[in-house]
């Protein structure tokens, strides 16, 4: 296996990324420093990125998991709450979560050992497209309709340089948004966004006047929430998998 697809694929950075350590003597083949990106990795080989000896010996696999509230998108949690790698309990392999699901909303979540695909899906240039269906309070107007499919602005809490916590003005990607049903004062939306910034579709629907009262994600590009109960989980199909390793770089 190729040297930058090996640090790829172990979740460090991308193929490109991976290239650009190497020519800078960042990346050690068994204790020596490599500077040839394009060296074939063999079996035994030790690779060391920075201070961090990376493997890639696991077999890759792939999981779709219906996430409920109440459980938070790490492996583990220092406020002691319930975490989704918990419930892939008898799944031998270290499976992490692709991108994140807020502790409140629910729905489709991948989890893998797949280093890289995990960068292409959660990186801030993915566009991959994201669905869910939205419970909200009040209904939609026909302006508010247009300028969620167009772009809307939100409040976006980002980090400064020196550290401080501020909020910026930010016009999110145009959306597909349908309606599905409107009952009383509430009503059932269909959202699907080609980005994924922080609480994004909350702050969306927010932003045009109308608290969600509940959210779950149905789709990830072609892959499907489906009958997957909440709580279980179930392996990728074939043309699943086909369609993720699309996303991947050619050789």
């Amino acid at each position: 296996m190729r040297l930058n697809k090996y640090i790829a694929q172990a979740g460090i950075c991308s193929r490109r990324a991976a290239d650009e350590l190497t020519k800078e003597g960042k990346v050690k083949i068994n204790g020596a420093v490599m500077k040839e990106p394009g060296y074939d990795v063999k079996p035994g080989d030790v690779v060391t990125v920075g201070t961090r000896t990376i493997t890639t010996s696991e077999k890759l696999c792939y999981y779709a998991l219906n996430k409920p509230v109440g459980y938070v998108c790490t492996a583990k949690d220092e406020k002691g709450r319930k975490t989704v790698v918990s419930l892939l309990a008898d799944v031998e392999a270290r499976v992490y979560p692709v991108g994140r699901l807020d502790y409140d909303t629910s729905g489709l979540l991948i989890l893998t050992n797949d280093g890289e695909l995990t960068n292409l899906i959660a990186s801030p240039d993915s566009t991959i497209r994201k669905t869910y269906q939205a419970r909200i309070a009040g209904r939609l107007s026909l302006d508010e309709l247009w300028t969620l499919r167009n772009g809307i602005i939100i409040d976006l809490p980002v980090n400064t340089k020196d550290g401080r916590r501020t909020v910026r003005k930010y016009k999110t990607r145009p959306a597909e948004v349908r309606i599905i049903s409107e009952k009383g004062d509430e009503s059932l939306v269909e959202i699907s966004i080609s980005e994924g910034k922080n609480r994004q579709v909350r702050r969306m629907f927010e932003a045009a006047g109308h608290k969600v009262i509940s959210l779950e994600r149905i789709a990830i590009g072609d892959i499907k929430l489906g009958r997957t109960k909440p709580g279980t989980y179930r392996r990728l199909t074939d043309a699943e998998l086909k369609g993720l390793m699309a996303l991947k770089p050619q050789e």
